[in-house]
């Protein structure tokens, strides 16, 4: 199945987003990092995420599913098949008492700006992770003991077939970085938050100390995927690391951050295979001194065919 047979097909039945053929997808990572892929959709909103999933399910095509591409590490052959982007292109927000209901696009800055204009406490420790609403509820994002769980109130989500189906927050099973969106390979289309009302300059205060806390401690001037690997049961993974001689560490373009050993930075022109070796390195590393298999945060995606 071709690429021009695929947007053909889409056109013709009404899909009104943006399709691009053999985009480079460093520039839909945080990491800059990325080979081609074959096709990347771009649906305008929650009807054209479903029929781009129902054509490809027609066409027997397993696309994959990225947010704002914050955690992502793509390989450097690329993506041959389809990629549907849920970003900037799905971002609306609605605010109704202490209720925000935000698209799966929607960066989770934004949302927390629009909690603080609204006085609406219960997401600080959220806004400053870079990634939109839909990634942080598939993996349950969190911060500074905030997770996603504390102020999802419900969300609508669609299988792969194009089935629609809501859960509340006891239905999505939240786990550390996990929920049934991964699961049961769901994608969020929408999401309730209910947080509390509060005092504004209390809400700016907090997010403020945390924008602090950031820009000291992780290097947000460099190309990464934030955290590279979880956090092992009972200890830290930036704490492993640097305990284990690794802070610094580089291969070629590739780098341990000297700022905080948990994120592995791109230098300049560091490659899905540079990167892929250094977390090698780390976790055999790691695991000969401490006995400790770490494991990755990022989402890694190889190089594959998907479908015919």
């Amino acid at each position: 199945m071709s690429s021009i047979n695929i947007n053909q097909n889409l056109i013709e039945r009404g899909f009104l987003g943006e399709i691009l053929v053999d985009e480079p997808m460093k520039r839909h990572t945080y990491f800059k990092i990325g080979g081609n892929a074959s096709v990347l959709v771009l649906p305008k909103d929650s009807k054209d995420v479903v029929l781009a999933l129902k054509v490809c399910d027609e066409l027997n095509i397993n696309p994959y599913i990225i947010g704002n591409g914050t955690n992502l590490l793509v390989s450097d052959d690329g993506i041959k098949g389809i990629v549907i982007k849920l970003a900037d292109n799905m971002n609306k927000v609605i605010v109704e008492g202490d209720t925000i209901t935000a698209e799966c696009g929607a960066l989770l800055s934004s949302v927390g700006k629009l909690a603080l204009k609204n006085s609406l406490t219960g997401m600080e420790g959220g806004s400053g992770i870079p990634g939109s609403i839909g990634g942080a509820v598939a993996m349950n994002a969190g911060a500074y003991g905030f997770e996603m769980s504390q102020i999802v109130s419900s969300v609508k989500c669609t299988d792969k077939k194009g089935n629609i189906y809501v859960y509340s927050s006891e239905d999505m099973d939240f786990r550390y970085r996990h929920s049934r969106v991964q699961e049961e390979d769901l994608i969020v289309l929408e999401t309730k938050m209910t947080l509390k009302e509060g005092v504004y300059d209390d809400i700016k205060a907090y997010m403020d100390e945390l924008t602090v806390k950031r820009t000291t401690k992780q290097p947000l001037s460099l190309p990464s995927a934030g955290s590279t690997f979880k956090r092992p049961e009972g200890d830290y993974a930036a704490r492993l690391i640097e305990a284990a001689g690794l802070k610094g560490l580089r291969y070629k373009d590739a780098q341990v951050s000297d700022k905080h050993c948990g994120f592995i930075v791109n230098l300049g022109n560091a490659t899905s295979e540079q990167v892929m070796t250094l977390i090698e390195i780390v976790k055999k590393t790691v695991k000969d001194k401490f006995s400790v298999e770490l494991e990755t945060e990022v989402k890694i995606i190889p190089n594959c065919y998907i479908g015919e």
